[in-house]
């Protein structure tokens, strides 16, 4: 990944509760606020995903979009854009380090890159906002009770 915008969050759960949601494409749009369709297209030896087709609306930002992801064990996934209407480049991971207490250090890092003219400070800005409301989605979604 080149120049990539990062954050991380500490959710009260352990590492494979937090994985266990994050590779749950199909309930997406139960958490996140953009993403209004998942499908898995083609799943890995594990039967975990490794082309998802993802049907986004943020607000301006509307796209048709197919990732290829790639898992490392049980504490990382990474994802690169395999096509889209609406982007040249979109690289990202979750990497999960276990925090102690049973709770989970959750680090996302994403690469987007639009294929409308945009200036670099508004770009990092919205990968920002795109980072920040996933986890805090997703941590409301992991923490929340059963």
């Amino acid at each position: 990944m080149a120049e990539f915008t990062s954050s991380s969050i500490t959710i009260e759960a352990a590492p494979n509760e937090v994985m266990a949601v994050i590779a749950d494409f199909a309930r997406y749009p139960d958490w996140t606020g953009e993403v209004k369709e998942a499908q898995v297209l083609k799943t890995d030896a594990q039967g975990r995903a490794e082309q998802v087709r993802l049907v986004m609306d943020a607000g301006a930002i509307k796209d048709d979009q197919t990732l290829g992801y790639t898992w490392t064990g049980d504490h990382e996934v990474s994802w690169t854009l395999v096509k889209s209407q609406m982007l040249r480049a979109l690289d990202g991971s979750y990497i999960l380090k276990a925090a102690g207490d049973g709770a989970t250090e959750v680090t996302y890092q994403l690469t987007v890159d639009v294929k409308i003219p945009m200036l670099g400070m508004i770009k990092r800005k919205a990968e920002k906002v795109i980072i920040d409301r996933a986890l805090a989605g997703l941590k409301k979604r992991v923490e929340e009770p059963k």
